[in-house]
């Protein structure tokens, strides 16, 4: 099990638990704000505000909020103007982190997540420099009640290109560009799904076996997801299920 994949089901996870929480809205509306600032208010036309708006609505964000916000975002209202972001760093045992961010003030989050690596024994590195062992994903995370089978013979008509056991879930893997309809054709076979969005793959994995290094790396994910401006944070590590049941 790929360290990144196993961290997207903890963060599913953690997501779920928290999807009340006022941070977790604000992050998903600020997404929806900024989609809508770039390239517009229409959902049909705009495929990146139809990406947020769906994945606001998968939390159970009001619409009427997500209406403010793409208005906001396009002009029809005052609103905050922020900026995208993308860190990369090091955390502890060499492994590669994206942190994506969305921020009204570059200055102050930049000196935040400088700190958070520095605290928790990592480093920010150049631009380019852990970018390039990612790439790009549509990822929908299936629970395994459904047969291999079955669900290979309606997600690769719908451009899937993966399909990999992932603890209690099927993790299905497209372009970026089939999410939607990879999500369309499980909505039509009756197939429910956990999550559905597009996110940042590692294509190798760093093994984390030292107890005190894995502690240390989930806690600066832990740090850098809590983080108000960080939309999501992308990781290579690869921790036995031994050593995370030990950190549970």
């Amino acid at each position: 099990m790929s360290g990144h994949s196993k961290w997207a089901t903890i963060k599913h996870k953690k997501g779920a638990a928290d999807a009340a929480r006022a941070k977790t809205f604000a992050k998903l509306i600020r997404l929806v704000e900024v989609a809508a600032r770039e390239g517009g208010s229409d959902t049909t036309t705009n495929a990146s505000l139809r990406s947020s708006v769906t994945k606001a609505r998968d939390a159970s964000v009001p619409m009427d909020t997500i209406d403010r916000a793409i208005k906001r975002g396009s002009g029809e209202l005052e609103g905050v103007q922020y900026e995208q972001m993308m860190y990369e760093g090091y955390a502890a045992g060499g492994v590669a982190m994206l942190v994506d961010a969305l921020t009204d003030n570059r200055n102050r989050t930049g000196a935040e997540v400088r700190s958070i690596f520095s605290k928790n024994g990592g480093a920010l590195a150049e631009p380019g420099a852990v970018a390039w062992q990612f790439e790009r994903k549509g990822v929908i995370l299936v629970p395994s009640a459904i047969s291999e089978d079955d669900l290979m013979a309606i997600a690769l008509d719908a451009g899937a290109d993966d399909l990999q056991p992932q603890g209690d879930m099927w993790q299905l893997t497209c372009a970026p560009s089939d999410l939607t309809a990879l999500r369309t054709a499980l909505e039509g076979a009756g197939v429910a799904f956990e999550s559905a969005e597009t996110t940042m793959l590692a294509q190798n994995s760093i093994p984390v076996t030292e107890e005190n290094v894995a502690k240390q790396v989930l806690r600066m994910l832990d740090a850098l997801e809590d983080h108000d401006d960080v939309q999501n944070v992308y990781a290579n590590f690869d921790i036995s299920d031994d050593l995370f049941a030990v950190l549970a």
